[in-house]
């Protein structure tokens, strides 16, 4: 008999609250108010990004490390990411530029990696600190603008834009890191 692989399941809930995050905006004010639908979305994200964590952790406890599910974990850390982005551009709470900043960086590095990939060199792009360093940033960034109000004294909105934005120029830092590391010699050589 073969056991259910959790740790798979969970990358896929975390795919299933994008939409979610996305349609809580799209309800009517009489059924939610806008505050109400900015602590849900918070909520949601919070609960969806901390599944990035478990389902690795899982993965390796109960031995259900699989192909798929390293397929899977970085595309619905993406997409999560990126649907968040595009309610925040919606809401006008995020720069468009910065939005496309960052999600173009994770199409261009995703293509990077699966080419890589194809002609033996996976390593030489593999996940570095700064990518790291960028993804935190990304996920304190998105739940303070998805909660967009004052919390504890503190004018969430002010500080998520200005993480987003650090995020944004270590997206930058990142791929330039991950391209020069891919192309060592410059393009002409590859």
């Amino acid at each position: 008999m073969r056991l259910v692989n959790v740790p798979n399941l969970i990358t896929l809930s975390r795919i299933v609250l994008i939409p979610l995050v996305i349609g809580l905006y799209y309800l009517p004010n009489d059924w939610l108010s806008e505050h109400g639908k900015n602590i849900t979305a918070t909520l949601i994200f919070i609960l969806a990004a901390s599944t990035d964590w478990l389902d690795g952790y899982l993965a390796r406890r109960l031995n259900q490390m699989s192909a798929f599910g390293e397929f899977l974990d970085p595309v619905a850390d993406k997409l999560i990411v990126a649907g968040a982005l595009v309610v925040l551009v919606y809401l006008q709470r995020v720069d468009m530029l910065v939005a496309l900043i960052i999600i173009g960086r994770e199409i261009a590095i995703s293509a990077l990696r699966e080419w890589m990939a194809k002609v033996g060199q996976a390593k030489s792009v593999a996940v570095a600190f700064i990518g790291k360093l960028k993804t935190v940033f990304q996920m304190i960034a998105i739940p303070l603008l998805l909660y967009h109000d004052e919390a504890l004294f503190l004018d969430c909105q002010w500080l998520g834009t200005l993480l987003v934005n650090v995020a944004a120029v270590l997206t930058v830092a990142s791929m330039l890191y991950y391209l020069r590391k891919a192309f060592p010699h410059g393009a002409a050589s590859a």
